[in-house]
């Protein structure tokens, strides 16, 4: 019996171990992106009078998330970052994330160009 438990523990730590991600590595600039949309959104918080408690519960998110998220952690889900943008009534503003790709138009421009 005792192998048997040994065996389950053995497995479940490996289980474990292999669903813990891999740490996201960022350049210090890109870093720094997260940092301020997460202060952003902690004094969008502050600015409505919410509790980290109040906007972690309505977003369906532990407040450690919520920590996180206003830290700019990049290991926290884009799901979770959009929930916390809703329960404050910012939700549309996911919608300009890469709505304006110019990069993207210069080489289509230049392929359409170059593509005579």
């Amino acid at each position: 019996m005792l192998c048997i438990i040994n065996i389950l523990a053995i497995f479940v730590d490996n289980i474990q171990h292999l669903m813990k991600s891999k740490k996201r590595i960022l350049f210090p600039k890109h870093q720094k992106i997260l940092e301020v949309l997460g202060e952003n959104i902690k004094l969008a918080r502050k600015r409505r009078k919410y509790t980290a408690l109040q906007v972690a519960e309505r977003a369906g998110i532990d407040r450690t998330t919520l920590y996180h998220i206003e830290k700019g952690n990049p290991g926290v889900s884009m799901g979770a970052y959009f929930n916390v943008l809703r329960v404050l009534g910012l939700q549309d503003d996911f919608l300009m994330l890469a709505a304006d790709d110019d990069q993207g138009r210069k080489l289509q421009d230049l392929d359409l160009i170059g593509g005579k």
